[in-house]
């Protein structure tokens, strides 16, 4: 499961750093829909987009991290565990203030987008499943249920 995790958030990484680059450099088409999605609002489309741009930034470090994290078997260290957590939550909420952009502030949504922040926020929520539950080990010990059973009454 850690390999899979670790290429899912690699390159979970790589687009969101696609979409920070767009924002940054003024692509046209960031542009045009930074000034459709900042109408609602009322605010500065720059300002927006700008703004958008270091939180999409920070949350694809926070997947490279996350891989980087499985890649080096930091996984079972308090303070790692503790940095995933944080990263996966943060690339989360993202990713979830981007549905809510898609949905609230654009005249049409973006479909493609809407699949990407989705598949995004879905792999953040496996990275937070893989840590915090009893999937995992259910996996690793199909040949030995009453040893897991005895585990989850400890």
């Amino acid at each position: 499961m850690k390999p899979l995790l670790t290429l899912l958030n690699s390159i979970s990484g790589l687009v969101l750093v696609r979409f920070t680059i767009s924002k940054f450099a003024a692509w046209p088409v960031s542009v045009a829909a930074f000034v459709d999605m900042a109408k609602p609002i009322g605010i500065d489309p720059t300002f927006f987009r700008i703004t958008t741009g270091f939180i999409i930034g920070y949350a694809s470090i926070s997947l490279f991290t996350n891989a980087l994290i499985l890649l080096l078997k930091k996984d079972g260290n308090e303070k790692s565990r503790l940095l995933y957590t944080f990263n996966s939550l943060y690339a989360a909420g993202a990713m979830i203030g981007a549905l809510f952009s898609e949905f609230l502030l654009r005249t049409n949504p973006k479909w493609p987008l809407v699949y990407i922040a989705a598949g995004i926020v879905v792999i953040a929520v496996v990275n937070l499943f893989s840590r915090y539950s009893k999937f995992p080990q259910i996996l690793r010990s199909k040949e030995n249920p009453v040893a897991l059973k005895a585990q989850s009454s400890a």
